[in-house]
């Protein structure tokens, strides 16, 4: 039986290992999906090989300790700077970045988007960040500091911190990519700068999902289009599954995998 794993701190929230578990059981895989709560992301490369894993996904915050230590790094993920999967080859780590292309996926039913504020500038944002040029969105990003701003200004994107940035400018569609609302009741953002900017945003997103942090909640109470991150979490998974398993994976095989998301 092939391992899987999932690193992470917090981790204990995940679903991932229900929604690769059910993907394998529809296609007959024999693997197993487990969840690793990693404290240090400097021991990843480490724990990961020493566990016998055949693959990983990786989740806050260590998808950027999980690029550093790739032996390989796939074209995407290299441009990124960051990792949340990791395919065993012969004892050499590859790393993939598969939230770009999910949470493009999980955006095509928003009509009319052409400026995204993301909020965070961490691993998920430069991925999200990423794909989003490459389909040519205007992209803004707003941090509580200046880290990474060379690599959202390099990428194209305007870059903005809490005292730089002006809460009259507009977005289409607002993204949390921070932790801000997962394990407490944080906003992103201060509250003021996210009522301002909800008064003409069409959508909002945050990529934590399976609850109602108070980002979506403020969403809700403003009338506008929100999701979580569910839809993210499924089509990246979508895309390591196919890496875990070496498959071409079929429609069939995604609805089991967002059964077993939806499975407490």
């Amino acid at each position: 039986m092939k391992k899987f794993t999932i690193f992470g701190n917090p981790v204990s929230h995940s679903k991932s290992p229900q929604m690769h578990n059910a993907g394998f059981r529809a296609i007959g895989f024999d693997g197993e999906y487990s969840k690793t709560h990693l404290e240090n992301g400097d021991d990843i490369k480490k724990i990961f090989l020493e566990g016998g894993f055949s693959g990983a996904n990786i989740t806050l915050p260590h998808k950027e300790y999980a690029y550093r230590y790739a032996d390989i790094l796939d074209p995407l993920a290299q441009k990124i700077g960051a990792v949340n999967t990791y395919i065993n080859i012969d004892g050499k780590i590859k790393g993939y970045n598969t939230d770009a292309l999910g949470f493009y996926k999980s955006i095509e039913e928003f009509k009319d988007v052409k400026s995204v504020l993301i909020l965070g500038a961490g691993g998920t944002a430069k991925s999200i960040a990423v794909i989003l040029k490459e389909k040519n969105f205007e992209v803004t990003i707003l941090n509580r500091s200046e880290n990474s701003k060379d690599f959202f200004i390099n990428l194209g994107c305007e870059f903005y911190n809490f005292n730089s940035f002006s809460k009259e400018k507009r977005f289409d569609l607002i993204v949390n990519s921070t932790s801000a609302g997962l394990s407490d009741t944080e906003y992103p953002a201060p509250l003021e700068f996210l009522e301002s900017l909800m008064k003409n945003a069409k959508y909002v997103i945050d990529c934590i999902y399976g609850k109602m942090t108070p980002f979506l909640l403020l969403a809700q109470e403003k009338n506008l289009v929100f999701k979580d991150g569910e839809d993210m979490l499924l089509y990246q998974g979508v895309v390591a599954f196919e890496y875990f398993t070496n498959t071409k994976i079929k429609e069939d095989t995604i609805e089991s995998m967002r059964r077993g998301l939806k499975n407490s």
